[in-house]
């Protein structure tokens, strides 16, 4: 799917803008996980897309998505505070897809934060489904709700 906002892979040099993202919008109120380095091995994995989207120059939103055989898995996805709501993220998460189904994966999976109705919603709308609250998924203080979609059924093998 095309999509009208400059979506791209992010590049080494974007690792620290990456993190400092995560730390203030994702992990607060949390140890910093998604450090620099982490980002930095993130982009330097075949197995991982990190995708970025620059408005003006500046680094408006981002996601990292794992790839396995035949599931991928929605690590991070950021919007800057005052481009949400307007169609970024879902044209993110979008694009993400996308490469998602041009590998062939049949089944997305996805964490949230449970006190974050604003993420799960957005989830929900874009045909995830919640699995399971864990809780203190994250570093045993915030719970956490799995969610997944199945992009496509993969049939029983023949015989």
């Amino acid at each position: 799917m095309m999509t009208k906002y400059p979506i791209g892979l992010a590049t080494p040099d974007d690792a620290a803008q990456i993190a400092a993202i995560a730390r203030v919008d994702i992990e607060y109120g949390l140890p910093w996980g998604w450090t620099a380095a982490r980002v930095a091995r993130a982009i330097a994995d075949p197995a991982t897309n990190v995708a970025v989207l620059r408005e003006e120059g500046a680094l408006t939103a981002f996601g990292i998505m794992k790839y396995r055989e035949d599931v991928a898995h929605l690590l991070l996805l950021a919007v800057r505070a005052p481009r949400r709501r307007s169609g970024v993220g879902s044209a993110m998460l979008v694009w993400l897809e996308d490469v998602a189904r041009t590998a062939g994966i049949a089944r997305l999976g996805v964490e949230a934060r449970a006190d974050n109705s604003a993420a799960r919603a957005f989830y929900r709308h874009h045909g995830f489904e919640d699995l399971v609250t864990v809780p203190g998924m994250y570093s045993g203080k915030v719970d956490g709700v799995r969610l997944a979609k199945t992009l496509y059924v993969v049939p029983p093998p023949a015989g």
